[in-house]
């Protein structure tokens, strides 16, 4: 909507809103006489319970906090309810349109006599708290746009102190294990080949012994890199070896399982070289008996 239409728009509200109080001034000034207000005290009734209405319409347009806002439509509402009243008692009571009705007497069933007197007595105090908090939450307000930049200010300091905090913190370090002694460990070897001298496949291994005051975090996958590089061994360094390891071994010591564990190699492996070195033993019986 252009400038043009909103400012068309403005004014058939006015002309609307100043209609609808002309007719509801009169029922108000006649009650307000009704309940003991001089002429002048009746007079300026209607712009109490009328006027603040309009002023809490306004603040619900200008105010932008959901807090204040719904306050001032708590407002706008109540007043609206209690004016609705009042014209509805107006309609009601023939002798109020012409003064003749007692002082402080809006119903014949005394219990909504004093409801309506309470009401009607109360929207001029009302109107003083009302107005002073709208009017001093509309003054004290804040822009959308400085309160959008203080959010943004706010949430900025917050990312500031928490990098700041994970800077002095640091990375997490852990104590470096230490190593103890070498021991014999019988059964497991470090490398491919065993140790010369000693044919029933025990080695000196380094045993690591980690103490550690606090669980270990994981680290996640170990990089290829950084991996020990395991020697690859041919068929003929791997029949040599197994040659070595199982020179004073019987054929009945010749199984896949022990020659697997001395050369430490695969099963797969280990009953080839078991066929392999029976298949020589045999051979060489057979040449010695010839």
């Amino acid at each position: 909507m252009n400038r043009f239409g909103k400012a068309l728009l403005v004014v058939a509200l006015v002309v609307v809103v100043g209609m609808a109080f002309r007719v509801s001034w009169n029922a108000l000034r006649d009650v307000a006489r009704a309940i003991g207000a001089d002429s002048t005290a009746a007079l300026l009734y209607p712009f109490v319970v009328d006027g603040l209405m309009t002023l809490a319409l306004v603040a619900t347009l200008v105010l932008t906090e959901r807090t204040d806002k719904r306050f001032a439509l708590r407002v706008l509402a109540t007043y609206t309810v209690a004016s609705l009243v009042l014209n509805y008692v107006h309609g009601l009571v023939p002798e109020l349109h012409g003064g003749s009705v007692d002082w402080g007497r809006l119903a014949d069933w005394d219990p909504a006599n004093w409801a309506l007197v309470l009401l009607a007595t109360s929207l001029p105090v009302g109107s003083i708290y009302f107005g002073s908090d709208l009017v001093a939450k509309v003054l004290h307000r804040r822009p959308i746009d400085q309160s959008i930049d203080g959010a943004n200010a706010e949430k900025s300091t917050e990312i500031a102190m928490e990098r700041s905090i994970s800077d002095v913190a640091g990375p997490f370090t852990e104590p470096v294990p230490a190593l103890a002694a070498p021991v014999a460990v019988e059964g497991s070897a470090s490398v491919d080949s065993p140790a010369e001298g000693e044919s029933t496949g025990r080695v000196a291994v380094h045993a690591v012994a980690a103490e550690q005051s606090a669980p270990r975090r994981a680290t996640g996958r170990v990089p290829d890199a950084a991996r020990s590089a395991r020697p690859v061994r041919t068929a003929e360094e791997l029949l040599d070896e197994a040659r070595s390891a199982t020179a004073d071994w019987s054929v009945d010591d010749l199984t896949a399982e022990g020659i697997r564990r001395a050369v430490r190699t695969s099963p797969a492996k280990a009953r080839v070289l078991r066929e392999t070195l029976r298949a020589e033993r045999a051979a060489g019986t057979v040449e010695a008996a010839v």
